[in-house]
């Protein structure tokens, strides 16, 4: 049985380039959630309402995308792998194919976001928020075709250890969102007052901006010229798709069914009214902000595993995990320590509605709680990614969000009337399931992962 060599010097040389590819993607997730952080200050302070549809607006449209944001997340362990292998030549025919594969999921997405406004009446969303949802969501829905392209390039740099586009991108979309967002939520000179819409039109605008930067980077970029992306026009070829999506689809699902839970506890909360809406959106806000780290972290693993199963390197595949799982404890203790000392001075910035600010401020102590678990979760998934094997933990996702957390959740905060501290409670235990249950379906599959030789890499989840 392999083990990890237990070198001091070699995991702190795993830990350094660890910690220096995930650097850009924790920047660039951090840029992503300050997208979220900019739409709910601009909102917030706009009104009470406004926020509340935007929290609503939000929850709908990424509970849908995390599908395709999952299923392309194929992407970084393929390359990363053929790299590892020297088969660099393979590179440019699978991207070509999951650019086939974000468009189609780009469109769908587009035509659920167009009709899902019918649902918000059924769902039981409070009247006074469902026409600033629907205009939010029919504004934001332009750019969903642009995000999942955007995603793919995004995703083939990142596969290929070079992280610097995400951060760079991820903060210039915010240079064109924050002017763009103020002035169509306000208006602005000839431009209207849009409210909610307004934030949903230039989130829109913000993400063709993105994925065309993006484009017109790797078509002349020298470090990806010998991969010839756009060298040539190919159809779509179903077997490569197919391999995509084998390995893909359960992470979209793990990955939908994780914020699945975020996602419904919102619209659960929706039936109570705006200010539990506004305070649960400020709280989930600022979480998802801190979950930013942990989740660059993870795709800086699945990127460093995948690597080193590609060069057949059983040991480095497991200290590069071991490696991520020492970097994602700190951060964790360091988001837990912020928020349990600084929520009331957070939950400030985003709204002065005093009572919205007082049940906000409850909620962050219990982000501070799942910190740990949440990270542990997301770390041990990004590891399993780099050795495809995506299928089994998609099933203990499930069981651990939708089999403990969302009964928990949802029999404490609606049934026995605990309301979104409830809910909350049904968080930490359904992410403290998950990290288990992930965590240790790691440790088992790194012992006996088959390793990839040269000239033989696969695409089997």
């Amino acid at each position: 049985m392999s083990h990890v060599t237990p070198t001091p010097a070699r995991f702190r040389d795993e830990v350094r380039t660890s910690a220096t590819l995930a650097a850009p993607l924790v920047a660039g997730h951090l840029s992503s959630g300050l997208i979220g952080f900019v739409d709910s200050v601009i909102a917030g302070h706009h009104g009470t309402d406004t926020l509340a549809a935007v929290a609503v607006g939000t929850a709908l449209f990424w509970l849908p995308m995390m599908i395709p944001m999952g299923t392309l997340l194929s992407l970084p362990p393929t390359v990363s792998q053929l790299d590892g292998a020297g088969q660099r030549e393979r590179i440019g025919p699978v991207f070509r194919q999951a650019l086939w594969l974000s468009i189609g999921l780009g469109v769908l997405l587009f035509l659920f976001l167009t009709f899902v406004v019918h649902a918000l009446e059924p769902m039981g969303i409070a009247p006074e928020i469902r026409p600033g949802a629907t205009a939010f969501l029919h504004g934001i829905r332009w750019g969903i075709p642009a995000f999942t392209l955007y995603l793919c390039m995004r995703y083939l740099s990142d596969g290929l250890h070079w992280t610097l586009p995400t951060m760079l991108l991820g903060f210039g979309g915010l240079l064109v969102l924050i002017p763009l967002g103020y002035a169509l939520t306000y208006g602005f000179g000839p431009l209207p007052s849009l409210g909610a819409g307004g934030l949903g039109i230039a989130s829109a605008i913000m993400m063709w901006a993105q994925a065309l930067a993006f484009a017109v980077y790797l078509w002349r970029a020298r470090r990806f010229a010998d991969l010839g992306l756009f060298a040539r026009f190919d159809p779509p070829q179903w077997t490569l798709i197919r391999s995509l999506l084998a390995t893909g689809l359960p992470i979209g699902i793990t990955i939908a069914m994780e914020g699945g839970l975020f996602i419904t506890t919102a619209l659960l909360i929706g039936r109570l009214g705006d200010v539990p809406v506004a305070a649960h959106q400020i709280a989930i806000n600022v979480a998802s902000l801190c979950f930013m780290i942990p989740v660059g972290l993870a795709e800086a693993t699945t990127v460093r595993v995948g690597h080193a199963l590609g060069r057949g390197d059983r040991d480095g595949l497991r200290r590069a995990a071991f490696a991520g799982y020492a970097i994602v404890l700190c951060t964790q203790t360091l988001s837990a320590l912020v928020l349990l000392t600084g929520n009331d001075a957070i939950v400030s910035l985003y709204t002065a509605d005093a009572t919205v600010a007082a049940l906000a401020a409850t909620l962050l102590l219990f982000a501070a709680a799942f910190q740990f678990p949440d990270g542990i979760q997301v770390l041990s998934a990004g590891a399993l990614r780099g050795l495809k094997d995506t299928r089994v933990p998609m099933f203990l996702a499930a069981f651990a969000y939708w089999g403990l957390g969302m009964p928990l959740g949802a029999g404490l905060g609606l049934g026995m009337g605990w309301g979104p501290k409830g809910m909350w409670i049904g968080l930490i235990v359904g992410l403290t399931a998950a990290a288990t249950l992930l965590c240790s379906r790691f440790l088992r599959s790194s012992r006996r992962a088959p390793m990839v030789r040269e000239g033989a890499v696969t695409n089997d989840a």
